[in-house]
């Protein structure tokens, strides 16, 4: 004869597994994306820009990957994670992470243009684009994101024209702590995992 499960038993079980399954969605769930957007005129041409990127990142670290639209193909900008002071195009966005990388070897920063051909590395077709940067709340010299400073994922105009501010385009962005490797409820640090 077997042993029948108390409704207790059944309960525990029940709410264990809603609780691994929502948790398991949760985690797979793409990152939501935040969008910038700016309407300019350049030259008596109108452009309608779109900056989009995920609205969260990893704390620590992580690589993201940006798309916009509706850019001058005669105007190269800088896409990158930047301290943001103000209304897009109140003032430029700086630091950067990356920097201004004319190269692209950060990883951090890219710059995409089509001046000369549209033969430099990430460059736009039509006013385009799709970049990979890395990304992280740390951007050096005391500057945090969220904590010492507001930061976004933004375009800005290349060095061709750095001062000019049409292009400054904000898609704001929030950073978490990365939960996956913390100890769960009663489990130390020292259980094989490390203390973050």
């Amino acid at each position: 004869m077997s042993a029948v499960p108390s409704t207790r038993t059944v309960a525990r079980t029940g709410l264990a597994l809603f609780s691994a399954a929502a948790l398991a969605l949760t985690l797979s769930s793409p990152a939501a994306a935040a969008t910038g957007t700016r309407t300019i005129t350049d030259g008596g041409t109108t452009y309608n820009l779109s900056l989009t990127a995920p609205d969260t990142a990893n704390a620590s670290g992580q690589n993201i990957t940006v798309t916009g639209s509706g850019y001058n193909t005669l105007q190269g900008v800088y896409v990158s994670l930047c301290v943001v002071d103000g209304a897009q195009g109140a003032n430029k966005p700086s630091p950067c992470l990356g920097g201004q990388d004319e190269s692209g070897t950060t990883g951090a920063s890219h710059w995409v243009s089509d001046f000369g051909g549209g033969v430099l590395p990430n460059s736009s077709t039509f006013g385009t684009f799709s970049v990979q940067i890395h990304v992280k709340a740390d951007l050096g010299g005391g500057n945090i994101c969220g904590d010492t400073v507001e930061c976004a994922v933004v375009t800005r105009a290349d060095h061709t024209d750095t001062n000019d501010r049409k292009y400054d385009v904000h898609a704001p962005i929030d950073f978490v702590q990365d939960t996956s490797r913390r100890p769960g409820p009663g489990v130390s640090a020292g259980a094989g995992l490390p203390a973050l």
